[in-house]
């Protein structure tokens, strides 16, 4: 199934409902198990109505199956083995071909280290796993390198007060994505742990909770999700605040509320459009600049908005990007080079040079089986008037109303089996 869209001949404004996080969505339900809370009282919504992300995780919080299949969501993953490594029982969680080839080894050895009982059941280091739950974790002293993916960390955080001695956190390395670890702590104290940076590298987890099940647990509007409608501003020449997104809090816990200030910046660089003179190499302005180590979600989007508005680009802290739901810097580089956008990469940074050799019109983009693919490409249509998006359903993952929002705002769809 492929997506034509169509742009409007003018955007419509209108109230945009966000998704909740899934970040904290995700982290809620994992704390609320932990502490015998049931999903329902913390999402209230029904599970058909979330995105697969946030209902994978519910669904395995809420069922006592030995097999746990969390399909391609990698938080489901990461937290699903720390959460069944205390849990009661013998599981094997496993997901699809692409989860399975994402590492889980520092993970793995962490909790085994720890006490976990915890076997590969195919290649060394991935999914799917054996876990043999143990509610007495001995807990202790770790050192680990927090440098891969800071969910490997906010797993084991999760599960600390579970474990007789609490757990003291060593990382050593680059930290990478620390907002989240800053979500992951702010929301176990909120449920009663006592959670401390002992120093700029150590983390102490005292052992046990003491949640307080008549305070609320607030479900924030996803700043991800809002980036692209940020994107599509950018590129229409209008202002975010024509969409009013409901729900996005300003001081909001998440790392991604940094694209209001990233935007803003983009827009003081604002270029010409794509295939004005702004390509002569003399009229070419000056490079945009910006380290996403905290927040590599938001790099799709602001890599094809920079294309889109002709505006040159350097940007690093990626290494991450390469084992999300697909090695997103390779992506990136095939699907902008259809357009004539040729990028510039290492392991830990993109760059576009300004100059573009478009040869055609339309142009159908290929996801990878990544959100984030398809919805960063689609507003390109309003640069080019028309984009084609291939499996477009992947959007269900973070944001199962995105299609249905771009046509409130004027954008025409066509499905194409």
């Amino acid at each position: 199934m492929k997506l034509r869209i169509i742009a409007p001949q003018s955007i419509q404004p209108c109230t945009i409902d966000l998704p909740p996080s899934k970040s904290i969505a995700n982290r809620v339900l994992i704390l609320s198990a932990l502490n015998g809370v049931e999903p329902g009282r913390v999402l209230h919504q029904p599970l058909s109505d979330l995105c697969d992300d946030i209902r994978v995780v519910a669904e395995m919080l809420q069922h006592e199956s030995a097999i746990v299949d969390v399909c391609a969501a990698g938080t489901a993953m990461r937290f699903g083995t720390a959460y069944l490594a205390v849990c009661k029982g013998t599981h094997t969680i496993t997901g699809t071909q692409r989860l399975q080839e994402r590492p889980i080894g520092i993970l793995v050895d962490a909790l085994r280290t720890l006490g976990a009982t915890i076997e590969y059941t195919g290649k060394e280091g991935f999914p799917p796993l054996r876990i043999s739950g143990n509610q007495s974790l001995r807990g202790g002293c770790l050192t680990m390198n927090g440098g891969v993916s800071s969910q490997f960390i906010s797993a084991l955080l999760m599960i600390a007060p579970t474990m007789q001695d609490g757990l003291t956190l060593k990382l050593e390395g680059q930290l990478v994505s620390t907002p989240y670890l800053y979500i992951t702590i702010e929301l176990m104290r909120k449920f009663g742990a006592s959670v401390d940076w002992t120093d700029q590298r150590t983390i102490r987890v005292e052992h046990g909770y003491n949640y307080n099940p008549q305070q609320a647990i607030t479900i924030e509007a996803d700043w991800t999700a809002a980036s692209y409608w940020y994107e599509i501003a950018s590129i229409a020449g209008i202002q975010p605040i024509a969409f009013r997104p409901q729900s996005l809090i300003k001081d909001s816990i998440q790392g991604d509320r940094v694209c209001d200030d990233i935007f803003n910046r983009l827009h003081q660089q604002q270029a010409k459009p794509v295939g004005s003179p702004s390509h002569k190499p003399e009229l070419v302005p000056k490079a945009f600049t910006y380290d996403f180590e905290d927040c590599p979600d938001l790099v799709q989007t602001l890599v094809v908005t920079c294309c889109m508005n002709a505006l040159p680009f350097r940007f690093t802290g990626l290494r991450t990007l390469r084992i999300k739901e697909t090695d997103r810097i390779s992506a990136l580089q095939t699907e902008l080079a259809k357009m004539g956008f040729g990028l510039e990469a290492t392991d830990d940074s993109l760059s576009w040079d300004g100059h573009c050799e478009a040869t055609k019109d339309s142009f159908t983009i290929a996801t990878y089986h990544d959100h984030r693919m398809a919805m960063s490409f689609a507003p390109c249509a309003l640069r080019l008037g028309e984009i084609t998006i291939e499996d477009p359903s992947v959007v269900n993952k973070s944001y199962p109303t995105y299609w249905s929002d771009l046509e409130k705002i004027g954008f025409q769809l066509c499905y194409i089996s």
